[in-house]
């Protein structure tokens, strides 16, 4: 995604240069083409101008040939100047028709690009923009960032409320056939961040490939909005503790991770799957995070109310394993972290 990066050495590639004109040249080349066209017809009229009558005097002047002209361009036909011989109709017909065409659809075209698109994407963002509300704002769609979008999709989040932010107009298509909000723009700037609404997002997840760029729009959305879950990925374990000074709430090492795993799976064969298990919500289980209900307060954290089963509890900023005596009670606004089974496996308890 668009971000500020460091100058790097890179392997040979084509010289290129950007083709992109601005609004102004645009508009000045569509305008020229008009015109030039215009005066291509102006020519042929001319140098078939015995093949027209003029009604008025029975004279086609230089100035007759130009009125003759705009007039039939414009398709507006007062009948005053008129083709009446059969090559100046064939004319007409085979030459100045098209060009009309032309000229009509680089007018059309010209409003659509400049004032009807325009105006009708502005209409549709700030459609959107006004139900944005404790939606997920997912910053890069690489790999990471587009399986996170398939896994909250899976365990029910709508796409509609997911917000994908990327300069890659390929990726953007992706998540945009999986039906989420998306916009080409770079993550590190405040008013890219704003246009999503960064401030009343239910979570932020940030994965931009790179873990200095990630880290930079960690601080950007933590300027913005210090209140919101942050979760970011990083791969240098050296850049966990950067990442979380910078403001992220939750840091994951992908490379940490699938140690983890391998680790796992050397002290019994049954571990790595258990715990790809809990973390997919394909999985036979799924990891739940949730705040304490009624029928839970009072009730030990092995014992809750809903069926759940309870591993760890979040009190004041403290983590709180299910063997320790402060997990004994459940209190009102403790954050639980609990095992349930998938409803295609078992009860439906939460």
């Amino acid at each position: 995604m668009a971000m500020r990066k460091p100058i790097r050495l890179q392997r040979h590639r084509p010289l290129r240069r950007k083709l992109g004109l601005p609004v102004w040249a645009d508009a000045f080349l569509r305008l020229f083409a008009a015109i030039f066209l215009v005066f291509m017809v102006v020519l042929i009229h001319w140098s078939d101008r015995d093949g027209l009558i003029d009604n008025h005097d029975g004279v086609v002047s230089f100035s007759d040939v130009v009125y003759f002209t705009m007039i039939s361009i414009t398709t507006t036909g007062f009948g005053d100047i008129a083709p009446v011989s059969d090559k100046a109709r064939m004319i007409e017909a085979m030459i100045v028709t098209p060009i009309r065409f032309a000229v009509i659809f680089i007018f059309v075209g010209t409003a659509y690009n400049f004032i009807i698109k325009r105006s009708w994407e502005r209409f549709r963002m700030s459609r959107i923009q006004d139900r944005l509300k404790d939606h997920v704002v997912v910053l890069g769609f690489g790999v990471s960032g587009s399986e996170a979008v398939a896994e909250l999709i899976a365990r029910g989040t709508s796409p509609d409320c997911i917000v994908v932010m990327d300069n890659s107009e390929d990726r953007l298509q992706l998540a945009e056939d999986m039906g989420c909000n998306i916009i080409n723009a770079d993550a590190t700037r405040d008013e890219s961040l704003q246009d999503v609404r960064i401030a009343q997002a239910a979570t932020v997840l940030v994965s931009a490939g790179r873990d200095d760029s990630s880290i930079l729009i960690v601080l950007t959305v933590r300027h913005l909005a210090p209140e919101v879950p942050i979760t970011v990925v990083v791969r240098a374990p050296d850049n966990e503790l950067l990442a979380r000074q910078a403001g992220a709430t939750n840091v994951i090492n992908p490379v940490r991770f699938t140690g983890l795993l391998l680790a796992g799976s050397a002290s019994g064969m049954h571990t790595a799957d258990y715990l790809s298990d809990l973390a997919s919500v394909t999985g036979r289980v799924q990891l739940v995070e949730r705040e304490a209900r009624p029928e839970d307060i009072g009730r030990s954290l092995r014992e809750l109310g809903s069926g759940s089963l309870g591993l760890r509890l979040y009190r004041d900023g403290r983590a709180i394993g299910y063997w320790e005596d402060e997990a004994q009670s459940v209190q009102p606004g403790d954050m639980i972290v609990v095992i349930r089974p998938t409803p295609e496996c078992g009860p439906g308890v939460l």
